[in-house]
């Protein structure tokens, strides 16, 4: 599998909470930007990708006609077959008359909508612009285009969120009929409007406990509601997994375009910068693009592995783990693996490991176990 994902890094507006690369929508920077993308696709290597990630950004701050015409310029440049997933991340209130049309003409079968509320206080909180009734609006929009697949994204541990708050976004979600939801809790990142906002009224966030009570209620209510966690914020309805971010968590290869992408190919990570006009000069004059590569080798890329399918409801394969590192899983990781076990974060079974309910509860600890072993 190759995925490829696209980064389109123009916004109508900056979310307080938010550290991608990304930059206030210009008409002229985003066509600029839109040809050094183009530029840099061309100069790729031939491939043949399994899926194709549009995601920013806000990608529909560009017209759906100039969404249509880079999905077919991707799909022609990388053999794109007629069952490559194909996924465009959306805001709901950018989505005009006849747009998803226009997407899903040109392939895009999967779409994401970045809802991460359905109250309104909340997505207030959270700098977000569009409203309940516009989601349902975009995803009835999407079922009469024909596009197969409809995923939401919700956030949760927002400051001022209730139980009973995330708990209605969570039934408002599900009565839409989605096909899939992402529930990530709230990161801070550092220099963001957030993180000075904790730095001033640090009880104003939530702590690991009441964190973790709101998670349980996402398990709880999308589980009843006929979705399969398949990854540790991700739930899908039977058929309609992210194959793209599937890619990913099996520590497939994949390419990265655009200013910040990341590629992973042949065991080698590469970031490209995220100084935009050096992105634009070179993509532009068909250069390299400036950035940061490493290689993984040995226990580092034994343990990137073990962390991304660990995040997984099927875990870690001995036999797979075993044919692509050369490793036994339980000798090479014996040391770490008892105290794992005994505190009842980790299940060991005959042909796998994979976190227990608690173990996801603290999944970032766990993997981060895995990632720092040195034998």
């Amino acid at each position: 599998m190759l995925g490829i994902y696209v980064h389109l890094p123009f916004c109508p507006y900056i979310c307080p909470y938010c550290d991608f690369a990304k930059w206030p929508h210009r008409r002229s920077a985003a066509k600029r930007y839109l040809d050094a993308l183009c530029s840099e696709i061309e100069a790729a290597p031939a491939a043949q990708a399994s899926s194709i990630f549009l995601g920013g950004g806000t990608p529909n701050t560009y017209e759906a006609s100039q969404i249509g015409a880079l999905v077919e310029r991707l799909r022609a440049r990388f053999g794109a077959r007629e069952s490559a997933e194909i996924s465009v991340e959306i805001n709901p209130e950018l989505v005009g008359a006849g747009d998803l049309r226009i997407y899903a003409g040109a392939g895009v079968n999967r779409l994401s909508i970045g809802v991460q509320s359905f109250d309104l206080a909340e997505i207030r909180t959270l700098g977000r612009r569009h409203t309940p009734a516009q989601v349902a609006g975009v995803v009835a929009a999407a079922r009469r285009a024909g596009i197969r697949s409809v995923s939401l994204d919700l956030i949760f541990a927002v400051p001022g969120q209730s139980p009973a708050s995330w708990r209605a976004s969570l039934i408002a979600a599900c009565e839409l009929g989605v096909d899939h939801v992402s529930a990530y809790g709230l990161t801070v990142e550092e220099g963001t409007r957030y993180a000075r906002w904790r730095e001033r009224e640090p009880t104003a966030f939530f702590n690991d406990d009441r964190e973790a009570d709101l998670y349980e209620t996402a398990l709880e209510v999308l589980e009843a509601a006929g979705f399969e966690q398949y990854e540790i914020s991700n739930f899908a309805k039977p058929g309609h997994r992210s194959s793209h971010n599937a890619n990913y968590w099996e520590n497939g290869e994949y390419f990265g375009f655009g200013v910040g992408a990341a590629s992973y190919r042949d065991g080698e990570r590469s970031v490209h910068t995220r100084d935009l006009e050096a992105y634009l000069r070179a993509a532009s004059a068909g250069e390299a693009i400036p950035g940061t590569s490493e290689r993984l080798e040995g226990a580092a890329r034994a343990g990137e592995a073990v962390m991304l399918a660990l995040r997984t409801a099927q875990g870690v394969s001995f036999a797979a783990f075993k044919d692509r590192y050369g490793l036994d899983f339980i000798s090479f990781y014996r040391p770490i693996l008892g105290r794992l076990v005994e505190d009842g974060l980790l299940d060991i079974g005959a042909a796998g490991a994979r976190l227990t309910k608690r173990g996801r509860f603290v999944a970032n600890d766990v993997c981060g176990a895995f990632v720092m072993f040195a034998p």
